[in-house]
């Protein structure tokens, strides 16, 4: 990981909720794009490239 979490502005999903749903939270800086679990703030959290991350985006918003 590039950053250390607690330097990181982590955003949660707009369609996550308050209810212990599916939430998930992306933090973004110049070289990698960061996504965890908002319930786990401590937890795993993977880390990918921003093109790679924009790729993902656009296929998922066609699904």
């Amino acid at each position: 990981m590039s950053n250390e979490a607690s330097e990181l502005a982590w955003f949660k999903s707009s369609y996550s909720d308050n209810e212990g749903g599916a939430c998930v939270e992306v933090a973004t800086c110049a070289d990698a794009v960061h996504v965890r679990d908002s319930k786990l703030a401590d937890g795993p959290r993977f880390s990918t490239s921003p093109t790679t991350w924009s790729a993902f985006l656009t296929y998922a918003s066609t699904r």
